[in-house]
């Protein structure tokens, strides 16, 4: 079983500060989809808010894939919680061209905390029942979500951050108790949308005022000698309670590329090679600064 899951909002969006080449191409897509099923890998990770993405997968046929999607939040104005979200959902499949999801995931978890919380949990959790979703569960942003959600809803699966820089999920202790409640944890950003595989000159100087991070990584990387690549897959991939590490790809060749590197192994990150700050880890607060 390979672990690498990809991820495919490059196939609906022009996304990512490091990707030059604007949305993929549908011939790019199909040729990455073919590489990665016969690599081994056997799972896709959407979501409704991808733009054009569960489109093209339903277009090109992602039959023997598992499919994690994701809900985006629920309107203000939805009169009905449970229809809302079995309309989205069966949407989503037709769109995928699919009878069953492995994974449906919530965009906006901390919706269920707010008043129509328990309604949209019944409603997912029915779907799960149907034989609709193999899986429910959350996607986050920061740890301290699971602390609220986790201790008043089943949740079955979580996707969070994870990379080299950022390492809340470990420090936290949530890697470690999702993996003894037996949760399937997906971790994603192990690039930090490509801000981790760019040279020093690449770097956009709104993140200049990281210059000390940046330069303990790469005089890492250096002594280990190794590739940024090498090091953000082959750390994710070092810890066993990661079920998937999903990856965004630029093109069939970018594939391959990490593919390769999830054979290297890395050794132990220098302790000050970390950071908590959200301006640098949380990708929607670049375009504020």
């Amino acid at each position: 079983m390979n672990r690498i899951a990809l991820g495919t909002v490059q196939f609906g969006l022009n996304y990512g500060i490091a990707n030059v080449r604007g949305q993929m191409s549908h011939a790019d897509a199909s040729d990455i989809l073919s590489t990665g099923k016969a690599m081994g890998l056997d799972t896709l990770d959407t979501a409704v808010a991808y733009g054009e993405s569960e489109q093209r997968l339903g277009a090109i046929g992602i039959d023997g894939w598992k499919v994690v999607t994701k809900l985006p939040g629920i309107p203000d104005d939805c009169g009905d919680v449970k229809r809302w979200v079995d309309t989205s959902v069966r949407e989503s499949m037709a769109r995928l061209g699919v009878t069953r999801l492995y994974g449906l995931l919530l965009h906006q978890p901390g919706q269920l905390l707010e008043p129509g919380g328990e309604k949209l949990h019944e409603a997912m959790q029915a779907l799960k029942q149907s034989g609709l979703v193999q899986k429910t569960g959350i996607s986050i942003y920061d740890p301290p979500e699971l602390d609220a959600l986790c201790s008043r809803f089943p949740i079955d699966m979580v996707q969070a951050p994870f990379n080299i820089l950022d390492r809340r999920m470990q420090q936290s202790g949530w890697l470690d108790r999702l993996a003894n409640e037996g949760v399937e944890l997906h971790v994603r950003s192990v690039f930090l949308q490509g801000l981790l595989l760019m040279n020093p000159q690449e770097r956009s100087r709104r993140f200049v005022e990281w210059n000390p991070l940046w330069r303990i990584l790469e005089e890492w990387i250096g002594q280990m000698g190794i590739t940024p690549l090498d090091a953000c897959i082959g750390y994710a991939l070092s810890f066993p309670q990661i079920q998937r590490v999903v990856v965004g790809i630029d093109s069939p060749d970018h594939l391959n590329e990490i593919l390769r590197s999830s054979g290297r192994e890395v050794g132990a990150l220098p302790d000050r090679l970390s950071s908590s700050d959200p301006n640098l880890l949380n990708p929607g607060l670049w375009g504020e600064r």
